[in-house]
């Protein structure tokens, strides 16, 4: 009976950690993300800065050019997340 009981709540835990790593995604951007630009002296004044959307979700979000550029450089560098001090490399397009 024990055991049983053990069995189960060892399946109850590894569910929840496993919907847990499944719905926590990758996030592109994160408020100290936001702060860490500000700091760095970039006018990141809100999500608009690197987003379509004025707030993100998700399930649904969209990048302008800068944001694109940021998702590129972090591919190419091979990175875990996006560093705000690579946008020092940024040229905006007229």
């Amino acid at each position: 009976m024990m055991r049983m009981r053990a069995r189960y709540g060892l399946c109850v835990a590894s569910l929840v950690a496993g919907a847990w790593i499944a719905t926590s995604g990758t996030a592109s951007a994160t408020m100290p993300l936001q702060k860490k630009a500000k700091e760095a002296g970039f006018e990141a004044t809100n999500c608009l800065y690197c987003h379509n959307e004025k707030l993100p979700k998700k399930e649904a979000v969209s990048h302008n050019d800068r944001g694109k550029w940021l998702l590129a450089e972090k591919d190419k560098r091979k990175a875990k997340e996006v560093d705000v001090s690579w946008l020092k490399d940024y040229v905006e397009k007229k």
